[in-house]
């Protein structure tokens, strides 16, 4: 088997710690509305770098749970593997095409962008787990 760019099995666990972290921080970020002072201005206020800081540490976790190698790595599993990410990528960008066709405010755009770093990840995780299960419990003896 040709060897695949993976992430060892024990980083999973390091993109789960890293996105649990994220979701307190925003739902902080949020719901006190801590933004920049109006003297930060520019690339580099406080409030762009903390936005920047927090969207990096929920792609990394994601990309990190996404793509680390499970226990037994086989040409099975690399299959399940690609066409999950196949299906995920297909309704990442049906999603997408809906949500551009009834939208209609210029702001709502931005936020589908937002949106677009992190759905298609998050899907491919949940195809990929779904369908892990679905072969560990086809696998299984009956009892």
């Amino acid at each position: 088997m040709k060897p695949h760019f993976l992430f060892p099995t024990w980083m999973r666990w390091l993109g789960l710690c890293l996105f649990f972290v994220h979701l307190p921080v925003m739902h902080i970020w949020d719901m006190y509305h801590i933004h920049s002072a109006p003297s930060d201005t520019g690339m580099f206020s406080s409030g762009h770098l903390f936005f920047i800081l927090t969207i990096v540490l929920m792609v990394s976790g994601l990309f990190l749970i996404a793509f680390a190698r499970e226990r037994i790595e086989d040409e099975q599993i690399y299959q399940l593997r690609l066409s999950s990410l196949r299906w995920a990528i297909f309704a990442n960008y049906a999603i997408l095409v809906i949500c551009l066709v009834f939208t209609t405010n210029k702001a709502d755009y931005k936020d589908m962008l937002r949106l677009n770093l992190w759905v298609p990840l998050v899907l491919f995780i949940i195809i990929f787990r779904y369908k892990i299960f679905r072969l560990n419990r086809s696998l299984k003896p009956e009892q």
